[in-house]
């Protein structure tokens, strides 16, 4: 029986969908059951609100997540080179071919990998980085559920080519692929499949294309004086504020040039910025020296600071020198050099931070500023007793 409204059982559900990549039934029952009970409510709002489609199926529950631009974290994580994917896609080929349960060795998939592999230099198994790029594929593959070992371990292949492994195919492997609009063979580049996705939407497409934009972003800033989309969110502001805080677990704040979902309490399903690590500490109050010092910096007409990577690194130099006798023993032992590199690796990650590509210059995105980072009084007493 389908409830009625939008309970905290219908978010719960929502959170399940937009996080993982698909829910197993066998894996999670509960899960799997949830989301099921609530189909029709679930449908509804994605399909209204994100244009996205639901896919129930008596094995798995998948909700067909598209983004408006694809980013760097959209990626798999574990895997290093181009190469990874492709050997990941031969892969999936493969699997797809095959009957549900049907076993086979891990030579026949080799074997098959070697044949349709697209790359300009064919695979070879002797070259070490080769077969770890094979492991990398199929240890996802399995992680995904696509396949499943029956015996041996695929680790022992990248010290030995001549290792065997044993595996199944499940039933999901026919299901990893979304479809396309028309034949993936007519398209050209990534834009014209994701431009293919907005021939159903034309008329509104402009709330959905927000809607993707707020909750797989970690802020949506304004791109340009005529940022249609920002003006849509500065617009609606009020009915896209209500609507989110009824349906998910995120409040909406709207700045002059960025908007951002946040959470008032943490939750273990989501990743948030700042989380656990120790690096944390160490951009946080990096951007409550920014914040105080702001002044001393241009800010232009969308809210960001545009510095060299000198600048930078000085300012974490500056930075260090301050908070750093709080810090974790790896960052007060690190040369301020290694953790400008390190910080401005994760400030990518985030989105607040970008390298323009033909000046080399930082921009520090206006988000940045939204979070900052004191010590307590008591442990700045301490501190200062000591000194």
């Amino acid at each position: 029986m389908e409830e009625a409204g939008f309970d905290e059982k219908l978010q719960e559900a929502l959170g399940l969908l937009f996080e993982q990549f698909w829910i197993l039934r066998t894996e999670e029952p509960a899960a799997y059951q949830l989301v099921r009970e609530r189909e029709k409510s679930l449908k509804r709002y994605l399909s209204e609100k994100f244009g996205f489609d639901l896919i129930v199926h008596q094995h798995f529950i998948k909700l067909e997540k598209i983004p408006v631009d694809p980013k760097a974290w959209m990626g798999i994580q574990d895997f290093q080179t181009p190469q990874d994917y492709a050997v990941f896609c031969c892969g999936l080929a493969f699997t797809e071919r095959r009957s549900v349960d049907e076993q086979f060795l891990l030579s026949d998939l080799t074997e098959d990998i070697q044949d349709m592999y697209p790359g300009d230099l064919p695979l070879d198994w002797t070259n070490y980085q080769h077969r770890k790029s094979l492991v990398r594929a199929m240890k996802k593959l399995v992680e995904l559920r696509i396949m499943k070992t029956v015996d041996g371990d695929i680790d022992m292949f990248a010290n030995d080519q001549e290792q065997e492994v044993l595996y199944e195919v499940t039933v999901y492997a026919r299901y990893f692929m979304r479809s396309y609009p028309d034949d993936l063979f007519r398209y050209q580049t990534i834009r014209e499949i994701l431009d293919s996705e907005w021939q159903r939407h034309t008329a509104d497409a402009r709330r959905k294309r927000v809607y993707r934009k707020l909750l797989f972003s970690p802020a949506v800033y304004r791109e340009n004086d005529n940022d249609q989309d920002f003006d849509y969110i500065r617009k609606y502001r009020n009915r896209l504020r209500d609507d989110l805080e009824q349906h998910t677990s995120f409040q909406l704040e709207i700045y002059k040039n960025c908007a951002l979902l946040a959470m008032t309490e943490r939750k273990q399903r989501y990743t948030l910025f700042p989380d656990q690590k120790a690096i944390m500490n160490v951009a946080l109050h990096f951007q409550d020296y920014l914040r105080e010092h702001r002044e001393h910096y241009s800010i232009n007409a969308m809210g960001e600071i545009r510095i060299t990577n000198n600048e930078f690194t000085q300012l974490i130099d500056i930075v260090k020198s301050q908070y750093g006798h709080g810090w974790s023993k790896k960052y007060r032992e690190m040369t301020y050099t290694a953790i400008a590199l390190e910080l401005l690796q994760l400030y990518k990650e985030w989105e607040l931070a970008d390298v323009e590509d033909d000046t080399g210059m930082l921009v520090l995105k206006p988000a940045i500023a939204r979070m900052t980072g004191h010590y307590p009084k008591d442990y700045l007493m301490e501190v200062n007793q000591h000194d």
